[in-house]
């Protein structure tokens, strides 16, 4: 793993290196490369763009750790406004060759409410549930839970799907139980897990038994080794057995990497187990490996990006400064640049 990786997220925790980071003008410069803007007046053109040259899309309205009702409730508003931008600009984009949506069968197991939609949406967004009120002291995982179900309502009714992230170990069985609860209404509803805890097998084979949407990724807090995998190989091992589980039996898994080796793997996993291109989607960052992106689609793959907007950049930029050494190389050159 990265040496400089337990600093960093350190760092990420830290409100005075929150206030030095951010009151660098540099810092502009870099955010912009991973988070399109601070609004989503900014945001538009960047999903146009992407719409546009074959990719999906998955939006993340940048906050956590919402600690009062009011911060809550504003989240889940912006998220309301966010799924009608989306559904608009799918409806404004036409779908190009190699980004259609798809139709994926899912597994038996996977729910025929589920099943019997006409195709993937390219269009979906990426909630944290402690954005939701889950860490609010009185009552949090129940006031998510129920922003959780909102936001799934208004969703369904503008095409356009949830994925709710994964945080921190300490919210991994609260976000579980309410994704559970919410796929009862909402099957299509889908979680991320990562394999760096390790429960992540399990969890992904109970996913399996469910016919729940995984979105796989390795992980990026930082845990302790009680609960985490610490070196880089136990995290590639678990990634590769939790991706095995997933593409054997599970309903349309979101392969979410940058790893060229956890590529290659899904690639020879995915023909292993007899899926098609539309039956699996691979997932990136916004700003990251944009050119392998365009490959995979040119290849005929499904991709979606994972892209940030919001106010809130500064944990998010953190966590991919600490991810991959060659982001702290573009955040060092830029200093440099204007030094």
């Amino acid at each position: 793993m990265n040496p400089l990786r337990p600093l960093i997220l350190a760092a990420a925790g830290s409100p005075r290196m929150k206030r030095a980071v951010t009151a660098t003008p540099v810092t502009a410069a870099v955010v912009r490369r991973f988070v399109a803007g601070e609004t989503r007046t900014e945001l538009g053109p960047v999903v146009r763009a992407l719409l546009a040259s074959g990719r999906s899309v998955s939006v993340d309205f940048l906050g956590e750790y919402t600690t009062e009702r009011s911060m809550a409730d504003a989240a889940v508003a912006e998220y309301i406004s966010l799924i009608d931008q989306l559904a608009e600009l799918d409806r404004a984009v036409p779908v190009t060759a190699g980004g259609s949506t798809t139709s994926p069968p899912g597994p038996a197991g996977a729910p025929a409410s589920a099943r019997a939609d006409d195709a993937v949406p390219r269009v979906e967004v990426s909630v944290k549930l402690s954005a939701l009120g889950q860490s609010i002291a009185v009552d949090g995982p129940a006031i998510a839970a129920e922003n959780l179900h909102k936001l799934c309502a208004k969703a369904v009714e503008s095409r356009v799907w949830v994925t709710v992230d994964a945080e921190d170990h300490t919210t991994t069985g609260d976000t579980l139980h309410a994704v559970r609860q919410a796929r009862a209404e909402f099957p299509w509803l889908a979680v991320a897990m990562q394999t760096y805890l390790r429960t992540a097998e399990d969890d992904c084979r109970d996913a399996v038994t469910s016919g729940t949407r995984v979105r796989l990724c390795k992980g990026a807090y930082q845990e302790p080794e009680t609960v985490a995998y610490q070196r880089r190989a136990e995290v590639d091992s678990s990634y590769l057995r939790c991706l095995d589980v997933l593409l054997r039996g599970g309903w349309y898994p979101m392969v979410a990497s940058h790893d060229p080796a956890m590529i290659e793997a899904a690639l020879a996993l995915s023909a292993e187990h007899r899926r098609s291109p539309g039956d699996f989607e691979f997932q990136m960052l916004y700003g990251i490996r944009d050119a392998e992106q365009r490959r995979l689609v040119e290849d005929g793959h499904a991709l979606r990006v994972y892209i940030p907007y919001g106010t809130q950049w500064y944990g998010y930029l953190m966590r991919r400064l600490a991810e991959r050494p060659a982001n702290i190389g573009f955040f060092l050159r830029a200093l440099t640049e204007r030094g």
